[in-house]
């Protein structure tokens, strides 16, 4: 008797075992592992070659389990019904249930969720050397099921991993308040939106571009460039539209130096480089690699009739990724301003995706790419002043109006735990 139970008791060490060794090495992080293996870690590359092949791992260990679970349970039906009689076999039915479940299963498993790196490392080399044992009776095991799939008419296919959805939501999962943690995630994101999103929605509009017409007496032009903000500044001859070059605010200095700072006869189209332009539909991601290979910071989007739509450059791709990137002649607009009762007054031209990156709103940007223009799109008219609109569960107030461009705008986020008014124009009070 004394024996039985303390092999039955083996039996549930080895159980325990292999549940949480499945557990470990299928919960384990796939990042950290990689990580690990790059630095030199024999056992987390063991746990990635495990890995790779999972149905020869989990099969190896669901036969091992079930080997030693059924193994103790007849020896513990045996031992009770030579005890008790008959009845031995309800008694040991009810006593390995709970045996397995508290000590084989649940605290195992627990532990390895617990800690599933630290403990998949530990395992590993063990377990290489059971899957190698156990590969001949595996390999038939999963032969005949792949057999009964394809009777059954059950395509055996694995889903593809490391996809960008499972990536999105790796993000999500790095949560906190902290504004270093909401920064890291705003980062992560920008980088997997850079192949969606296409430049119209970032570029600077025409509107706000700084030219120069190239008509202009050589000394108006330098006193314009100097005044300028701007290191690259388009050239344009008869009409805005055509932009005939970029004038560098270096290759102007330098020609300035050049000539002893005599700016009168200076020849700006011959120092201007010539402009390049770029379709509206041009992705971050494919306009950052263009960037790089012409080794340009600064592009003129057209739309598809050739007209100009406004400029991109390298900087505003960067701080797709990074956040707004200020220097010490960047002009500080103040384009959204937060109020004492959780509103926001923004400038209708601040893009959606700045918002929603700065403040984690979830406000569609596939339609319009200023909130501006969401208002115009949701509500299908030009809003007058003093209207308010409920849309996506943010309330927005017109404060401001420019002729038919909604220039201020009160951007109120729905509060937490309370049910958003149905979308549409609401009351004002």
């Amino acid at each position: 008797m004394l024996t039985s139970i303390g092999i039955i008791a083996v039996l549930l060490v080895l159980s325990a075992f292999f549940s949480g060794s499945e557990t470990a090495l299928t919960a384990a992080s796939r990042p950290w592992l990689h990580q690990a293996e790059q630095t030199g870690d024999q056992r987390a590359a063991i746990v990635n070659q495990l890995r790779d092949d999972k149905e020869r791992l989990i099969g190896a260990i669901l036969l091992g389990n079930n080997l030693v679970n059924i193994l103790a349970s007849a020896l513990a039906t045996s031992l009770l019904i030579g005890m008790v009689g008959q009845a031995g076999v309800a008694y040991a039915t009810i006593v390995m249930t709970l045996l397995v479940l508290i000590f084989a299963e649940i605290m195992p498993k627990t532990y390895a969720i617990r800690n599933a790196n630290t403990m998949a490392l530990a395992v590993a080399p063990l377990v290489r050397v059971l899957v190698a044992v156990f590969s001949p009776v595996t390999q038939t095991l999963n032969f005949i099921i792949g057999l009964l799939f394809r009777l059954a008419g059950v395509r055996n296919t694995l889903d593809e991993e490391a996809t960008e959805e499972e990536l999105r939501g790796a993000i999500e999962l790095h949560d906190g308040e902290e504004d270093a943690i909401r920064h890291e995630r705003a980062m992560l994101r920008g980088i997997l939106d850079l192949d969606d999103v296409p430049v119209y929605d970032i570029m600077v509009h025409r509107k706000n571009v700084a030219t120069i017409d190239a008509s202009l007496p050589p000394d108006e032009i330098v006193e314009q460039a100097l005044e300028s903000p701007y290191t690259r500044i388009p050239l344009w001859e008869g009409d805005a539209d055509n932009i005939v070059g970029v004038i560098h605010a270096k290759a102007l200095l330098r020609e300035i130096r050049g000539r002893g700072g005599d700016t009168g006869t200076m020849d700006i189209s011959g120092i201007a480089s010539d402009p390049w332009f770029i379709p509206e539909q041009t992705t971050l991601l494919d306009q950052l690699h263009a960037f790089r290979e012409r080794r340009e910071h600064f592009a003129l989007v057209v739309d598809e009739y050739g007209s100009l739509m406004g400029v991109v450059t390298l900087e505003d791709i960067l701080e797709e990724i990074v956040g707004d990137i200020d220097d010490e002649h960047d002009v500080i607009d103040g384009g959204v301003t937060s109020q004492a009762d959780g509103s926001f007054v923004v400038e209708g031209t601040e893009t959606i995706r700045d918002l929603n990156r700065e403040y984690e709103w979830g406000l569609p940007d596939e339609e319009a790419s200023t909130v501006a223009g969401l208002l115009l799109h949701e509500s299908r008219r030009i809003p007058e002043v003093g209207q308010c609109f409920m849309f996506h569960g943010f309330r927005f107030d017109v404060l401001r109006r420019q002729r038919h461009q909604i220039t201020r705008i009160r951007v109120t986020p729905p509060a937490p735990g309370v049910v958003a008014a149905p979308d549409g124009e609401g009351p004002c009070g």
